[in-house]
């Protein structure tokens, strides 16, 4: 018999009687082991201090040290490169060019293949203004964060084309089932303008022909004051949009000041200190599941689905702020994670 197919308890037993110092003879007497399966088990638990079976090295790889120091040499100076071409130059070394070991030998060096992230480009100048606007925001009051307007516009596709999905299906089946529809030129898509506070959403539209300055000065006089009024933020809110030349332009500018209209002074290429980026994310997920099938049936689903965001979603989302501020402080400015 061999110790691995003695259970658990039956090795501790054996170990306990150790512990209370019987001889092995006598062990294997009274629990029916062979005595040199006795003497074995106790040796491994003298040395690992366990009777447990461990996980075993397994078979050894075919991959020299000098090729498994090469490839992770070759990922860390061209994080994009494909394992097709790891696979080549693992060939032209005349190591194994098996894509599992391949694999195995980079995740051994702790890097493993993601999605890339996309972030903006950003020059000094940004980066110190970025860093400039924590600092000076990041004492300010959660009743003056919970008072502002957040605001963006984002494009959404028609036909799936707005997030990535994953689906299970069986192999030599990835163009027969579980398939998401597209159309050439992604079935047309619509430009949408919202904005949101702690307290929830509020308006939605849609942007109907070409984005100008005008057309945004319309977009505030009908919306901005109402989307306020309804989230009950008061005269004194604080409006925060990005630097769009639309939103910057004189027009704008004008429509602000004469409605006196408090504006977040907003550094510009800093997506990732805005939360409604998170709340785009939602919509065009909640949007995807109810697959629209032209641009009416898109716009419709928008509105519906923008109206029925979870109001405890907008409160945490504004409550991440400060942890925003404090990641952008942190990277002196540059991308954070958000």
């Amino acid at each position: 018999m061999k110790s691995k197919e003695l259970s658990v308890d039956l090795r501790d037993r054996i170990v306990s009687r150790h512990k209370s110092e019987e001889g092995y003879r006598k062990i294997s007497a009274a629990l029916k082991v062979p005595m040199s399966t006795v003497a074995s088990i106790i040796r491994k638990w003298k040395k690992l201090e366990t009777t447990r079976t461990l996980p075993r090295a397994g078979w050894p790889s075919k991959l020299s040290d000098q090729g498994r120091r090469a490839l992770v040499r070759e990922v860390t100076k061209n994080p994009m490169v494909t394992l097709s071409e790891l696979q080549r130059s693992s060939v032209e070394r005349g190591e194994p060019s098996r894509r599992t070991t391949i694999s195995a030998a980079i995740h051994q060096s702790g890097l493993y293949g993601r999605v890339a992230r996309w972030k903006p480009l950003l020059s000094k100048r940004h980066m110190a203004a970025h860093l400039e606007f924590g600092k000076r925001h990041l004492k300010d009051s959660q009743t003056m964060r919970n008072k502002i307007l957040w605001s963006d516009e984002t494009k959404i596709g028609l036909f799936g084309v707005n997030v990535r999905r994953d689906v299970w299906r069986k192999p030599g089946t990835a163009h027969h089932a579980n398939t998401i529809p597209t159309v050439k030129h992604g079935g047309g898509s619509i430009m949408l303008w919202g904005c949101f506070s702690a307290a929830g959403t509020e308006r939605l539209v849609r942007i109907k022909g070409k984005m100008t300055a005008a057309t945004y000065r319309d977009i505030l006089d009908e919306n901005l004051l109402q989307s306020a009024l309804d989230l009950r933020l008061g005269r004194r809110f604080i409006f925060q949009q990005d630097n769009d030349p639309k939103h910057t332009a004189k027009i704008s500018k004008e429509w602000l000041q004469v409605n006196s209209v408090n504006v977040l002074k907003w550094p510009s290429q800093s997506p990732d200190l805005n939360p409604i980026e998170h709340l785009w994310s939602d919509l065009k997920m909640a949007v995807h599941r109810r697959f629209p099938s032209n641009l009416m049936e898109l716009e419709r689903c928008c509105k519906e689905e923008w109206a029925i965001l979870a109001k405890d979603r907008c409160a945490k989302l504004v409550a991440s702020y400060s942890e925003r501020l404090e990641a952008g402080i942190a990277a002196k400015g540059a991308s954070t994670k958000y």
